[in-house]
C-alpha cells in the first residue's frame, strides 16, 4: 500500500545521489514540484530519464543535479531552446552532461520494457540512421525466424519514477486523466515510485479515458497542489503560457538563472 506523506520527506527518502529517476508526464501532469524539491534538497549526480524534457529538466540542469539525461526530446515548447540545457552540453556549466537520445518510440519502448521485466525491446525504427554506433543501449539484433535485421533498445528501470496525476484516494490508489503519456509504464518500470497529486478525495469517482494505478503498485504519494504548474493538470487549471515566454529569457543568462532559482525555488515561493 502507498504511503501518503509529505513531498519533502518522499524525495528525502526515496531519491538518492547518483539515482537514475524518470520524471514523466506529456504536455500536462509534468511534475513540477517534486523536481523543484529535488533542487531544494541538492541532490546530485542524478541521470534523469524523460520523453519531452522542457522547463524542470533545464532548471535541474542549470542547478548541477544532472550528470545525464535520457530523453527523446528536448526544448521550451513553443518558444525555443533549453538554455540551460543548451551550456551544459556545449560548455560543461555548471558540470558536463551526458546525453542518451532517442526517438520518443525509441524511449516509449524502453520504459515498455523495463514495465515488461524484459532486458529489451525490439523495433524497426533507427534502422538507417546510424544512431547504433552512436548511443550503446540501441543495437541490431536479427530476427530468429525470418532474418530480418532489427534494432533492440535496452530496458530503463528507473530508481525512482515520479509522474504528477489530479488525485488519490486515502490508501493511495491514484487517478490521472487528460492527455496520458508514459506515466503507466513509468512507474511499472521504476524500482520505487511517487505520484504527486492535485487533491486526496475519499472516493475515486470515474473519469472520461482514466488511468488508475493501484496503491499497491506505488510506494509513496505526495499532496501537492498545483505541482504541475506552469504546466497544466486538466480539470484543475491552464499552462502558464506567459512563463513559458518569460523563461528563454531569464534561462539565457547564467546569473540571471541563478538568480530567479535563488529567489523562486529554493525558497519555495514558486
Amino acid at each position: 500500500m502507498a504511503a501518503i506523506i509529505p513531498l519533502s520527506e518522499a524525495i528525502e527518502s526515496l531519491l538518492n545521489n547518483g539515482d537514475t529517476v524518470a520524471l514523466e508526464g506529456f504536455t500536462h501532469l509534468i511534475p513540477m514540484s517534486a523536481g523543484h524539491e529535488i533542487i531544494r534538497q541538492h541532490k546530485s549526480d542524478l541521470t534523469v530519464v524523460r520523453l519531452t524534457p522542457d522547463l524542470i529538466s533545464d532548471q535541474l540542469i542549470g542547478m548541477g543535479c544532472v550528470s545525464k539525461l535520457v530523453f527523446s526530446w528536448g526544448g521550451n515548447p513553443g518558444v525555443g531552446s533549453l538554455h540551460r540545457f543548451r551550456d551544459a552540453v556545449e560548455h560543461g556549466w555548471p558540470k558536463p552532461l551526458e546525453i542518451d537520445e532517442h526517438s520518443h518510440a525509441g524511449l516509449t519502448n524502453r520504459f515498455v520494457a523495463g514495465a515488461s521485466g524484459l532486458p529489451f525491446a525490439v523495433m524497426r525504427g533507427y534502422r538507417g540512421t546510424g544512431l547504433d554506433g552512436v548511443t550503446p543501449t540501441v543495437l541490431p539484433i536479427t530476427c530468429p525466424f525470418t532474418g530480418e535485421e532489427l534494432r533492440a533498445v535496452a530496458a530503463v528501470n528507473p530508481d525512482l519514477s515520479v509522474i504528477h496525476a489530479q488525485r488519490a484516494d486515502r490508501k493511495g490508489n491514484v487517478q490521472l486523466w487528460g492527455i496520458v503519456g508514459i506515466q503507466k509504464e513509468a512507474v511499472l518500470a521504476g524500482r520505487r515510485s511517487l505520484v504527486t497529486v492535485e487533491e486526496i478525495v475519499d472516493e475515486l469517482d470515474p473519469r472520461p479515458g482514466e488511468v488508475v494505478l493501484p496503491t499497491w503498485l506505488i510506494t509513496a504519494v505526495a499532496l501537492s497542489p498545483r505541482g504541475s504548474h506552469p504546466s497544466y493538470a486538466a480539470g484543475y487549471y491552464q499552462r502558464d503560457n506567459d512563463f513559458y515566454i518569460a523563461w528563454d529569457a531569464i534561462s539565457r543568462d547564467r546569473e540571471t538563472f541563478l538568480d530567479w532559482m535563488s529567489a523562486n525555488v529554493l525558497d519555495g515561493t514558486f
